[in-house]
């Protein structure tokens, strides 16, 4: 009796340690499988294998692009001026519909920022906040002109190499933009502002002639006052 007793223990001790090897490996198993790729048989798209829009639309693919002939949605038809905008700019495998979805993207976020602020959406241009701003306005949103037109004639916060002399205004309200211009030796003509500007404030810069190099930070960007 004792040792059938002895015997079953042991089977159960047994039985038990198989049960949570079992156990443990199929967590294993199924941590790898949510990890590994869709087999190739699998409906399952690669995301790897997918082609995806450029974050920048203006940028030009570096493979393989659809010839213009092929330049045509699963439904409907691209006008003339979307076949100028796409022209170059898909790459072979993608639906060229996506590629245009983000310029007209780019020309939605043109048209809310300039109803809200123009000197915001002139800026957004300049500094490229709005990817593919230029392109975009040119041929698709042809009214938002304007505001390509003020932007294509500022700059960026940052150094700039012999700019143009003259008056600009930083499209920024922020107290913390600060400025100065060099000669070429290295000597600064001006800097600014001269006082510290209040809040809601226009701040200036007055760049002389024989500038070499424009400095600003905090500042946004530029456009000729």
């Amino acid at each position: 009796m004792y040792r059938r007793s002895a015997a079953a223990a042991v089977l159960l001790a047994a039985a038990l340690t198989l049960t949570a090897c079992s156990s443990g490996g199929d967590k294993a198993d199924s941590g790898a499988e949510a990890k590994a790729k869709p087999p190739a048989a699998s409906p399952a798209p690669d995301p790897a294998d997918t082609p995806q829009p450029s974050a920048d639309p203006a940028a030009k693919p570096t493979g393989p692009v659809l010839p213009d002939a092929k330049l045509t949605p699963k439904t409907g038809s691209f006008t003339a001026e979307e076949k100028k905008y796409l022209s170059g700019r898909v790459p072979e495998k993608m639906d060229p519909a996506a590629v245009l979805q983000s310029g007209q993207e780019a020309c939605q976020r043109v048209e809310r920022t300039a109803k809200r602020d123009k000197d915001a959406a002139t800026g957004a241009v300049i500094t490229g906040e709005i990817a593919g701003a230029k392109d975009a306005i040119n041929l698709l949103c042809p009214e938002q002109k304007p505001i390509l037109a003020a932007a294509e004639k500022g700059f960026p916060e940052g150094a700039r190499q012999s700019p143009a002399p003259g008056a600009y205004r930083a499209l920024t309200q922020a107290t913390t933009c600060t400025w100065e211009a060099k000669g070429k030796d290295g000597a600064i003509l001006a800097s600014g502002p001269e006082t510290p500007p209040k809040p809601g404030d226009k701040i200036t810069a007055t760049i002389p002639a024989g500038t070499a190099e424009f400095n600003s930070t905090g500042c946004y960007a530029w456009i000729p006052a």
